[in-house]
């Protein structure tokens, strides 16, 4: 490593940290290169003592844990899976304080706290149900990060949908921020590639079920896709489009979220290697909307 920067140095030496967090600790003096601190970008050049003194997330210990029910789905030394309701923000923000996810995994696993963003390394809309994994390490949240960037984490999300599309495609396009409406994304020339396949499970008069697998993970970017192609999500309040639900029974145009579920989570485990894969049934909202949309009791 001699003649590599110190940031470049410690990436090596120490794998389970990201580079952004090995830096942030440097620029805080909380790295020493023979008892002296130094910027990121000094050089080495073999026989240093380095030391590093690791310190939990400061973000993370600003939370306040609070008891909030949680669905786990799997738990082990690495990992939990959590089933997340519709209606729960997974992390504070702006008009969000708290009372979300974040809070109740800090209340759940206290140790989360010494874990970025006690342990969520992405993202469920507020009002989108389904899958979350979390991780209980440092260890953990820098391999689920980077399986993240490789694309290994397959996501598959349960939508309903106005009108009926093919049965099956491939919408690929990139997805920004919208140019005039700040809080709402839209497909722009110089956003984020982003690529979803869809198949339509279940189709009938003036709706469909169907099945969404994500490439990319951008923001909305279910909700942004499905409605480019002419097909937005039932009770989308961003995306939706009431011209296409009218003639739909009104206990479905007062959906009152978007109809999407993250339904399976595949991912390889931090420690094994282990290939695992989890599922979550449609809540009860859902089954029940769909039950409306069929004529059908939900069982």
């Amino acid at each position: 490593m001699a003649g590599l920067r110190l940031d470049q140095a410690l990436a090596r030496m120490l794998p389970d940290y990201s580079r952004t967090r090995l830096q942030h600790w440097v620029r805080h003096a909380r790295v020493t290169v023979d008892g002296e601190a130094v910027a990121p970008k000094s050089r080495v050049w073999g026989g240093e003592y380095v030391e590093v003194r690791a310190e939990p997330d400061p973000v993370a210990r600003s939370f306040v844990p609070q008891d909030i029910p949680l669905s786990i789905v799997h738990e082990d030394a690495q990992l939990l899976v959590i089933d997340k309701p519709p209606g729960l923000v997974v992390h504070p923000g702006s008009g969000n304080p708290d009372r979300t996810l974040l809070n109740a995994l800090l209340h759940f696993a206290p140790g989360l706290k010494a874990v970025p963003r006690a342990g969520i390394v992405h993202r469920l809309d507020k009002n989108t149900s389904g899958l979350l994994v979390v991780a209980k390490s440092l260890e953990a949240h820098t391999n689920l990060v980077r399986q993240l960037q490789a694309h290994l984490v397959r996501r598959d999300y349960l939508a309903l949908v106005a009108g009926v599309p093919a049965a099956q495609g491939r919408v690929e396009a990139s997805i920004g921020r919208h140019p005039v409406a700040r809080t709402k994304m839209a497909i722009v020339v110089r956003g984020k590639s982003a690529v979803t396949h869809f198949r339509v499970l279940r189709a009938g008069d003036g709706w469909s079920l169907v099945r969404c697998s994500l490439e990319t993970g951008r923001t909305h970017q279910i909700r942004v896709h499905m409605h480019s192609i002419g097909h937005p999500l039932l009770g989308d309040p961003t995306y939706g489009n009431t011209g296409l639900t009218r003639a739909l029974p009104g206990a479905v145009r007062a959906f009152k979220r978007q109809a999407l579920h993250a339904t399976r989570l595949e991912l390889n485990h931090p420690a094994t290697g282990e290939r695992l894969t989890f599922e979550a049934p449609l809540p009860h909202d859902m089954v029940e909307l769909l039950a409306t949309l069929t004529h059908e009791r939900p069982g």
